[in-house]
């Protein structure tokens, strides 16, 4: 039972599994790809026009831009059309089509919330506070993506979710996305690749460069060192490899916030991207940056990354640099703190940790923060989102395993000059669940990837089991009051 009392709000995110992409659907085997092709080939442009009009009728209406997206798919499967015969816009959408099939992003879940200030605030009242909320959602295969919504808290304390839209749109992936030669470097370093045909692809690109210089590079590289060997072959492939996983993406400003849905683009995120913690930081010259650090997950291995965003329509997806980028829950301060900025981290699975940087892209050198010290958080601890600043200290809202893998919520307050030093921790969870809580994907689980003050409340959006989510509000003078002394 909590000691600090908490108000559960008639809000509950569920997953809706109308709300679905079109996703590329194409055999790996060559053969199945012109066979398939082949049986389109054979129509006539009759039999063409009247299997379109059937698609439109059963999917048209579910989708934003139906057509545009089953060209893109026809342009993927292009090069295995065996006829030199001009193909006609319908038969091309109908071969399109073939390779296509329909995601529900959220069919199986919608959970581990953060929240941030929505970066327009114009027509609110003194008071209130527009907000963004991300959230992880989750379909077959287990593949997580990240959804937004939007809402509203109006002077009074009351919670307004926006309505949501059926539609969802993928971004366009910016073709050519441009990179940092130092960023590049250190990353090639740190994966054991620092030889000298990354020094000869590296040797010709300036401090900032794109994709296209990166691949003219490289295109002279190979041409210079053939044939081939082994060390050549790798190093080009870890090249490309490092550029697909840093890229960008852009949305068309008339798509509302829920209409947005960034899915897993590269190689090391194909099985998802896992609990995104989003922070708007606050530099030292007053820029205001949103960061949110995520998991990436190929279905063998975890990589933690980095987005970027000013204004949730481009954004920048990056690789972490640093010993200390592994494992999971990688949390942002808002500020830097004494000059440099600061991460909350979990490297053992255990405990949890804090470290400090003169660059947000590199993180190494972690020490030990936190570690289990009540029942309820026996198993493992750690962040559930980024710290909260506070006139008290750094308020961190962490997640605590015990008995029965139960996950629980719960805090501690970090000095507020040194947050090395713990100065208070609750000996009882802030939240636990209880009632239908309890039951989803994996049972007994609360959980948040985020939380925000508005005025003098704390906003806990929660994760119940894997499943949907609630939102929660607490006073901060009683949490702050409720946080014993170390």
């Amino acid at each position: 039972m909590s000691l600090v009392p908490l108000r559960r709000h008639a809000v509950t995110l569920l997953p809706e599994s109308s709300r679905v992409i079109i996703r590329p659907f194409i055999p790996a085997e060559i053969h199945r790809i012109t066979t398939i092709i082949g049986r389109a080939l054979a129509l006539t442009e009759e039999e063409v026009e009247h299997d379109l009009e059937i698609l439109r009728n059963d999917f048209a209406s579910r989708h934003f831009n139906i057509e545009g997206v089953l060209m893109a798919h026809f342009e993927l499967v292009k090069s295995k059309v065996f006829t030199q015969k001009p193909l006609s816009g319908p038969r091309q959408l109908l071969i399109g089509a073939l390779f296509s099939g329909e995601y529900a992003l959220e069919s199986a879940a919608l959970f581990n919330p953060s929240i941030v200030p929505h970066p327009d605030q114009s027509g609110v009242p003194p008071g209130g506070l527009r907000f963004v909320m991300s959230l992880r959602a989750t379909g077959e295969g287990h593949i997580s993506s990240i959804e937004f919504r939007t809402g509203y808290f109006s002077p009074e304390g009351g919670i307004a979710m926006d309505a949501v839209s059926r539609f969802v749109t993928l971004p366009e992936v910016v073709p050519n996305p441009s990179y940092r030669r130092r960023r590049f470097i250190i990353k090639l370093h740190e994966m054991g690749y620092d030889n000298q045909h990354t020094t000869a692809v590296m040797a010709p690109l300036g401090d900032h460069f794109t994709l296209t210089d990166l691949n003219k590079s490289v295109g002279t590289v190979r041409h210079e060192n053939q044939p081939a060997n082994h060390d050549l072959h790798r190093t080009l492939e870890c090249l490309q490899w490092l550029a697909d996983s840093n890229y960008e993406l852009r949305f068309c400003p008339k798509l509302a916030m829920s209409e947005r849905i960034i899915f897993p683009v590269s190689a090391n995120e194909t099985n998802g991207i896992e609990d995104a913690r989003f922070v708007r930081f606050i530099d030292d010259d007053g820029s205001i940056l949103y960061y949110a650090t995520y998991t990436a997950y190929n279905g063998r291995a975890i990589l933690p990354q980095l987005i970027e965003t000013e204004d949730f329509l481009n954004f920048r997806v990056l690789t972490l640099n640093g010993s200390a980028v592994q494992n999971k829950g990688m949390a942002l301060f808002p500020r830097r703190v004494a000059g440099r900025y600061a991460m909350l981290s979990r490297q053992d699975d255990e405990n949890l940790f804090i470290m400090f940087s003169d660059n947000p892209h590199y993180w190494s050198d972690p020490q030990i923060l936190l570690r289990p010290a009540e029942m309820w958080e026996s198993v493992k601890i750690g962040n559930c989102g980024s710290p909260i600043e506070t006139e008290a200290g750094w308020l961190v809202i962490t997640h605590g395993v015990g008995p029965m893998r139960k996950y629980c919520i719960g805090a501690v307050l970090l000095d507020l000059h040194d947050p090395t030093k713990v100065i208070g921790r609750l000996r009882q969870p802030l939240l636990a669940p209880e009632g239908n809580e309890r039951e989803g994907y994996v049972p007994n689980v609360v959980y948040s990837c985020g939380s925000m003050l508005h005025g003098r409340q704390l906003i806990l959006p929660y994760a119940m089991s894997d499943k949907a989510s609630a939102i929660a509000t607490v006073s901060l003078d009683d949490l702050l009051a409720a946080l014993h002394s170390v």
